[in-house]
Formats: C-alpha cells, sequence, structure tokens
C-alpha cells in the first residue's frame, strides 16, 4: 500500500496500519485512554504486542471546549515519559500528537517516528517547516478553529469538497516546504457534527485521489454513542463498523483505542480484497 520513512527507518504497510492511542491527559474523553507515567508504559506494552504498528501520544485533549495548553504545559507532561517509551520500546514507531512544533522537535529528538497535527499547521505556523526540517512524516487532519471554536464552525456549502480542496491545498504546501511523507486526516468530529461525519465517511473513498494514505479517527466518538444512546465505553462494537466502513472506502491507518478487535477487523478485511 505505502511505505512510511521515519528518518531512515522504514515502516511498510502491506495491509491498513493501526495506531493505538495513549492519552497523557486528565480530560480525555474516552477516559480508558488516559494514562500517567506510573500506567503508560504497561498499556504501550500491551497495544504492541497487540501489533500496534504505531503508538500515538498525546499530552492535551482535543476533545469539544477541552482546556488549551502551552507548549511549555506540554512538554511538562511528556518530558518524562517521552525517554522511558524510547528506551523501553526502541524498535517502536511513536507519533506526537500536537500542534505545537516546538513540543514535535523536542520529542523526535528524542526518537518519536513522526507528526501528527490536528491543525494542519494552522495554529502554528511554524509546524510544516520545522516537520520538514526532522524529515519526518506528517499526519495532517482537517480542522476548522481550534477545539475550544470549532463546535460551531461546522457549516459547509459541500463538505466533501471543502475537505478535499484543503488537503489539495496542504499537500502542495507540505512539498514545497520539503516534507516527503503525507499522511491526510480527515477529522471525523472537528468542526463536523454527526451527520456530516456521516456524510464524510460516505465519502470517504474521493480523498484517495491525492494518492496519500488517509488516517481514520472514529474510535469510540460521540458520532458512535450519541447515534446508539451509549456511552463511549460502550462503543467498541460501533467502532469496528464504521471503521470497515472505513477500510472499504479506503482507510490506510486506523487510530483506535482498541488495537486488538482493529487488527482482527483489518485481517478479515485484508481477506476480501
Amino acid at each position: 500500500m505505502f511505505t512510511l520513512n521515519c528518518r531512515g527507518r522504514l515502516l511498510v504497510a502491506e495491509t491498513p496500519l493501526v495506531m493505538g492511542i495513549a492519552n497523557i491527559t486528565p480530560d480525555s474523553f474516552y477516559k480508558d485512554s488516559r494514562f500517567t507515567i506510573d500506567n503508560i508504559l504497561g498499556h504501550v506494552e500491551v497495544m504492541l504486542r497487540e501489533g500496534a504498528d504505531i503508538i500515538d501520544i498525546g499530552a492535551q485533549s482535543t476533545r469539544p471546549g477541552s482546556d488549551f495548553l502551552t507548549a511549555d504545559e506540554e512538554l511538562g507532561r511528556l518530558k518524562d515519559i517521552v525517554p522511558a517509551l524510547v528506551d523501553h520500546f526502541p524498535e517502536a514507531f511513536f507519533s506526537i500528537d500536537s500542534f505545537y512544533s516546538e513540543v514535535a522537535k523536542e520529542c523526535v529528538e528524542a526518537g518519536f517516528a513522526m507528526i501528527n497535527d490536528i491543525s494542519g499547521g494552522e495554529i502554528d505556523k511554524e509546524m510544516i517547516s520545522v516537520t520538514a526540517s526532522l524529515n519526518v512524516p506528517y499526519i495532517c487532519m482537517h480542522m476548522r478553529g481550534t477545539p475550544q471554536t470549532m463546535t460551531e464552525l461546522n457549516q459547509y456549502e459541500n463538505l466533501t469538497r471543502e475537505v478535499l480542496d484543503y488537503f489539495i491545498i496542504k499537500i502542495q504546501q507540505c512539498r514545497e516546504a520539503g516534507i516527503k511523507d503525507i499522511i491526510i486526516d480527515p477529522g471525523f468530529g472537528f468542526s463536523k457534527n454527526i451527520e456530516q461525519n456521516f456524510e464524510l465517511l460516505s465519502n470517504l473513498s474521493a480523498l484517495k485521489i491525492t494518492s496519500k494514505p488517509i488516517l481514520v479517527g472514529l474510535s469510540r466518538k460521540s458520532t458512535i454513542y450519541k447515534t446508539l444512546h451509549i456511552s463511549a465505553e460502550e462503543s467498541l462494537n460501533g467502532t469496528t463498523a464504521l471503521n470497515t466502513v472505513a477500510l472499504m472506502k479506503g482507510a490506510g491507518i486506523l487510530r483506535v483505542h482498541d488495537v486488538k478487535q482493529a487488527k482482527e477487523c483489518i485481517k478479515l478485511f485484508s481477506k476480501l480484497s
């Protein structure tokens, strides 16, 4: 499918990849994904054993209306955890989930393999150039505004077209800056309501025209649990259902809380193709 060059280390995707989520936050929307330095090593070990290809580490909750941390505050949460992860799991591919170039740079220089930026370089204008200088893959997500303002910014004339146009521009910016490996994330739940999330998922294959790997993050989100009138903790079955649709529409990476189930989903899906 595709190959990612992480500062000379190659991550080869012959089938869709699984990105496991570990949040070092007290306020993530899904409480079972919140970890401290005391328990994150054990959780990461489990995710890697279950087959996670990438581990995504985030120090700032990006749920709607979440508190906005500064770069220094993020680094304060990460300073002990990042070197511990790299030391314990030297062969693993870690991504840093941050929209701050300073945070991204510190983590990559400590051994992380890629950058996951929910703002696509819009919050920190240095992010794209810094990523290029670090020579790591860049996950560029679609979002309007910030996590604090995005719920008010979901008016679109043609959602799929506007998301695609956004990525065409962003990919060009990244290429001109010198980023070699670009992954696109349509940003389910970010400046999009529930109906729009389903519309975008239905039209996900339109993004394949970019020829970039598509990352999908639907795991246990409100689109699932509000539609089914359940809790995030009860949303695994719904997550698997929508991840299957995403795979059928062209997703190359599934970002999930539940690695084992996602790997099984991909294994079964791969038998069809």
